[in-house]
């Protein structure tokens, strides 16, 4: 679409109108890009100003035009990030979305859940993603999850369509690799959560190896200080070590969650952050545990 002069107040009407009618989905793909509600909120808020500002012209869909323009935005942020990410004490794991693990929670969401909980973004994806050059992420989000032709993503990118198509079959080799689909069943993943609760609370070692997944990984994200900012930890019997002391620790003041669409546990220590804690399971077993004390991303979570 030509963009055109600011528009005239019936033109400004069809294109709040359109622009509100799509919120939703622009959150879906500014919290993809960024892994943060309120990094999502601001980029969609300023896909609005832009739009305000210049007219695109047409009166066809604007979904993809705000899509591709989103997806700009939040390259422009990731980029920023990434320098200030270079002295980040630990693990970075993205804004979790937790609410009660009821079923009547999904059509009682809120504004903050509902850009992410119709296609469930799994925190195993996330982490991958955040792993991801800038211009590879938007590239996989921008076509792979939302179908946006390579020729408009080398736009922004500032390459060729095919340089744009590489970039999302390199993110697509490592999304396949680091993030394979978890099992669906939520009753299966709270069954498993709930022994590997068990078994951390009683100490029992051996008890938790056979819960966890022999290449399991344990992320902890304490906001770049605290006792939750530290490097990955990778291997079964590193991650029982681990599990057994937070059991002694924090298991009982653990409450179940729904996290990212997947079983989950709030953590709320007295005198302490909380801790929201989001598994994968694979095959019956725990393949990555992120355990986020963020202050700055948990606060959001609400369960009572």
């Amino acid at each position: 679409m030509t963009e055109t002069a600011a528009p005239d107040v019936a033109r400004q009407d069809w294109l709040a109108a359109e622009f509100e009618r799509h919120r939703g989905h622009l959150r879906g793909v500014a919290y993809r890009m960024l892994g943060s509600v309120s990094e999502a909120d601001d980029a969609v808020q300023e896909a609005w100003l832009r739009l305000a500002r210049r007219d695109p012209g047409g009166t066809d869909d604007l979904r993809g035009w705000l899509t591709v323009t989103v997806g700009r935005i939040a390259l422009d942020q990731l980029r920023a990030r990434r320098s200030r990410h270079e002295t980040y004490a630990g693990t970075w794991l993205p804004e979790p979305i937790v609410t009660r693990p009821t079923a009547e929670t999904r059509t009682a969401a809120g504004p903050e859940e509902d850009a992410v909980l119709a296609d469930e973004v799994g925190l195993a994806l996330l982490v991958v993603l955040e792993t991801l050059q800038p211009a590879e992420r938007l590239a996989f989000v921008l076509h792979d999850v939302f179908g946006i032709a390579f020729e408009e993503i080398a736009t922004v990118v500032d390459r060729t369509p095919g340089a744009a198509r590489q970039l999302a079959s390199r993110a697509r080799r490592r999304v396949r690799a680091e993030a394979p689909d978890p099992d669906a069943d939520l009753t299966v993943q709270r069954r498993v959560i709930d022994a590997f609760l068990g078994a951390a609370r009683a100490g029992d070692f051996e008890g938790l190896l056979r819960l966890l997944d022999p290449d399991v990984v344990f992320r902890a994200d304490g906001g770049g200080r605290g006792f939750l900012s530290r490097p990955a930890i990778r291997g079964a019997a590193e991650v029982a070590g681990q599990a057994a002391l937070f059991g002694r620790r924090f298991a009982g003041y653990a409450r179940p969650a729904t996290v990212n669409g997947a079983a989950g546990l709030v953590v709320e220590p007295p005198g302490l952050p909380r801790i929201v804690a989001g598994f994968t399971i694979r095959g019956h077993r725990i393949a990555a545990i992120a355990m986020n004390g963020d202050p700055a991303k948990t606060t959001r979570v609400d369960l009572d």
